[in-house]
């Protein structure tokens, strides 16, 4: 249909919208591991898992900010993706999960993530990002 065809002129902000979602979720789920700041390895959280923790309480937050702006997106992409690659990973080897758990989420919002990653890894950040504005210097 020939008024679908146009809609490509507005696939800059097309990309905007992907890299807002993506970089949204990767913030508001590293501030949800800030908590671990203040705990102390136990049985339940033994050391490891706690670094691992701590850890992607900066990145992840970093790399959403990232997305946002913007900003060395294809480096950023490829961590998150390599990230969603071993929570997906996890849930359906470890954890046991389906795609859509009864109980609890599945890896389905996961999958998405990684696709929309590979997606912007793919095309690029776009029009409206600060990689764009600084290379035109």
């Amino acid at each position: 249909m020939k008024i679908f065809s146009k809609l490509t002129r507005f696939s800059d902000w097309g990309l905007l919208a992907i890299r807002l979602g993506v970089g949204i979720v990767f913030i508001a789920h590293g501030m949800l591991k800030w908590s671990t700041w203040g705990m102390q390895p136990s049985e339940e959280l033994p050391a490891s898992m706690l670094m691992t923790l701590k850890f992607l309480s900066i990145a992840e937050p970093l790399g959403g900010i990232a997305m946002i702006v913007g900003f060395w997106t294809p480096l950023a992409a490829i961590g998150m993706g390599l990230l969603m690659l071993i929570v997906i990973n996890m849930k359906i080897n470890i954890m046991h999960l389906g795609f859509i758990a009864q109980q609890s989420t599945g890896w389905e919002l996961d999958f998405i993530l990684l696709c929309a990653l590979v997606c912007i890894l793919l095309v690029g950040s776009g029009k409206f990002s600060l990689e764009k504005f600084f290379s035109k210097g």
